[in-house]
């Protein structure tokens, strides 16, 4: 059991240098990686422009399992957390502000999902 454990936490790690690559290649800036709160968890907070980012990164099979897998529950986690880092970045609170995912498939470049949730209460 913790081996598996082990095994997707390294996973999940590895889809996260490949996603905040892609999107450095892109022009976005990172501003946090892991941001935790007791609320909730977002991967990568990034930056481009006017615009501040909260991604979710998925690693499926396929880009489609991995799209759908961030479940309403999720979304509300991931959207607490977002509304503690807004309230301690100035600039966030008065710029743009969405949720996107990036999914990550083997043998395929990321692919960008932009506005992909909704930051629901």
């Amino acid at each position: 059991m913790a081996n598996d454990r082990q095994k997707s936490e390294a996973a999940g790690r590895s889809a996260e240098l490949m996603a905040l690559w892609a999107l450095r290649l892109k022009g976005w800036r990172l501003l946090s990686r892991r941001y935790k709160t007791h609320a909730g968890e977002v991967d990568l907070i990034m930056r481009r422009g006017a615009v501040t980012a909260f991604i979710e990164v998925k690693a499926r099979r396929r880009f489609d399992d991995a799209i759908h897998s961030v479940t309403p529950r999720q979304a509300r986690r991931i959207a607490a957390a977002a509304r503690q880092f807004i309230a301690e970045d100035r600039r966030a609170a008065l710029q743009a502000c969405r949720f996107d995912i990036v999914a990550v498939s083997p043998y395929h470049w990321p692919r960008h999902i932009e506005n992909a949730f909704e930051g629901v209460e």
